[in-house]
């Protein structure tokens, strides 16, 4: 008698949609440094779960989409409306009882205090990715602004966030796929 050969597993779409059923809904916040993903990971999560997604980067003032463009590192000051910008965004889906998804680097913990806070319903999704990995991410793409000298101020300013903060944590260094099946599994089963 011959041992029965081990079922395949499920393919990734079918992964993807059986996580995703199990998402409760709320407002995920995917922060990490440029080239992380974010963009990529927030517009596939739109496509299979249909909830609103606001890039972050276009909330920027003009003023920091300008000193970007030119090479310079925004500094708390510069980042400030547009985290305050990105918090009422937030504001809004919860107050219209709306999930949703949106993008913002948050690689402060002050940042994440002005951003999500002490809010209910809201999860932050952490994108974390080596700075060799994310280096060659970026110089692989065209950004609108953020050029690949910017990285490493990126990477000095990045607190990663602590268990307190309750972050989803998903390393970038494998396809998109992967990661969403990731993201899309791990907030199923924090949702329990």
């Amino acid at each position: 008698m011959s041992a029965a050969s081990p079922s395949p597993s499920p393919d990734p779409a079918a992964r993807e949609n059986a996580a995703a059923a199990r998402v409760a809904p709320t407002v995920l916040v995917l922060m990490g440094v440029s080239g992380s993903g974010k963009s990529t990971v927030a517009q596939e999560l739109h496509r299979v779960l249909g909830w609103p997604f606001q890039e972050g980067d276009d909330l920027h003032p003009p003023a920091n989409v300008e000193k970007m463009r030119s090479g310079r590192p925004l500094d708390d000051q510069d980042r400030l409306p547009w985290l305050e910008a990105v918090a009422l965004w937030i504001d809004r889906q919860l107050a219209a009882y709306q999930p949703g998804i949106i993008t913002c680097s948050n690689l402060k913990r002050a940042y994440r205090e002005i951003t999500i806070g002490s809010r209910r319903g809201v999860r932050l999704v952490y994108l974390k990715g080596d700075e060799p990995v994310i280096q060659r991410r970026m110089l692989e793409r065209v950004h609108r602004y953020m050029p690949p000298s910017l990285l490493g101020s990126q990477f000095d300013t990045l607190e990663e966030p602590g268990d307190d903060e309750h972050p989803i944590t998903v390393l970038v260094h494998g396809p998109i796929p992967e990661t969403v099946v990731e993201l899309l599994t791990q907030l199923a089963e924090s949702g329990r």
